[in-house]
């Protein structure tokens, strides 16, 4: 890839998931670093009025508890760990709320946890909410829920997060801000003939590698943890720069296209890697039939489906599941991902998206299969 390549990922991107650190967000673990935490916000707000859509994914809440806790070092119970994470919780929600208010932006606090992603129905609840909050220029603040769960407190890390919702939101690019420059071949305070990596394919697997074990005491992730994020993002077509997070107007520059940190290029593009990953990696959990006109305009128009276009349900399937849509000749002109369930579509065929509520008792969306969860998997002959 050439350079003038590499530095147009962030430029170009439209989509930008921002992650930060503990140990940058807390000083250290000295307490919530409030210069720190504005500077970052006052360059979201910049980034908005450019027409960038961000979401942020911030550590900190532990080690926020901790400190309000008089806690030194970080505990090994679970309870504990717990603990301070619903203590340091309010003050990092209360920390974005203000600073990105200061900027004229609107805050959401969004705790997810990696089981929240890993259900589909979920999956679309969250993925709803977020895209939902974005179009309103609402700028989501997610954490990780410490306070519920326990395997991701124990090994888990934002790193993880970040590109899990890089790619529940099909971002263009993860930014993970850190307390080093970013990647070297080698441990630079041990090896002097260490090199930058300035650019590299996300997914190399020489990058894991290089990159070191353990993190702060503070966090718990390091740089291997970021890598592995970086892999994780490109599998749904988002670059990933590693790049310090006290830079200078670092996401400010990154997105000009200046070459700040280290920047791992995913390989597959976004819109081929959702193609790929609905056409190939999911099972088909059943289908829906729909007439000439909805077949039309799925095919011509890009348009979502709606229940009024559908004629008929097979198979049995959950919200959130992966279903075909099939022509009036039977083949299969879309799949996407089910707003409803198959016994819920079967009352909806027919009907007008404003019956929905009538007929179910609520709404979960207006389509039966969004057209941003949708791939045309057949051509009009």
């Amino acid at each position: 890839m050439t350079a003038k390549a590499g530095s147009t990922v962030l430029r170009d991107a439209r989509r930008i998931v921002v992650k930060v650190g503990s140990s940058l967000v807390t000083n250290e673990g000295r307490g919530l670093d409030e210069a720190a935490i504005g500077e970052w916000c006052r360059q979201l707000a910049l980034l908005v009025r450019d027409g960038r859509e961000v979401v942020m994914v911030s550590s900190g809440a532990i080690a926020e508890g901790m400190k309000r806790l008089g806690w030194r070092t970080r505990p090994h119970e679970v309870h504990e760990l717990q603990a301070a994470a619903a203590v340091g919780q309010m003050g990092l929600a209360q920390m974005y709320e203000t600073k990105l208010r200061e900027n004229d932006l609107g805050s959401a606090q969004v705790l997810l946890t990696h089981a929240d992603l890993a259900d589909r129905e979920r999956y679309l609840n969250a993925r709803s909410t977020l895209l939902t909050l974005l179009g309103l220029g609402v700028v989501p603040v997610i954490n990780e829920n410490d306070t519920v769960v326990n395997d991701e407190i124990k090994f888990g890390d934002n790193d993880t997060l970040g590109a899990l919702v890089a790619n529940l939101v099909e971002a263009d690019a993860l930014v993970i801000l850190t307390d080093q420059k970013g990647l070297y071949t080698a441990d630079p305070r041990k090896d002097p003939a260490a090199q930058f990596v300035h650019e590299a394919a996300a997914g190399d697997p020489a990058l894991e590698a290089m990159a070191g074990g353990a993190g702060s005491s503070i966090g718990k992730g390091g740089m291997i943890t970021k890598i592995l994020a970086a892999k994780r993002a490109a599998g749904s077509g988002a670059s990933t720069v590693i790049a310090w997070g006290r830079e200078a107007d670092a996401l400010v520059r990154l997105s000009k296209g200046d070459a700040i940190g280290t920047l791992l290029v995913a390989q597959t593009p976004k819109h081929q890697a959702r193609k790929r990953w609905m056409a190939d990696h999911l099972q088909l959990r059943g289908a829906v039939s729909v007439d000439a006109g909805a077949a039309a305009k799925l095919r011509g128009e890009g348009k979502s489906l709606l229940p009024i276009g559908m004629t008929a349900v097979e198979g049995e399937f959950s919200r959130g599941d992966v279903i075909a849509v099939r022509g009036p000749d039977g083949g299969e002109v879309a799949r996407g991902l089910a707003n409803y369930s198959s016994a819920e579509a079967r009352l909806l065929c027919r009907k007008a998206s404003g019956e929905i509520e009538r007929l179910l008792g609520y709404v979960a969306e207006p389509e039966m299969i969004h057209r941003d969860n949708m791939i045309l998997t057949a051509v009009a002959v």
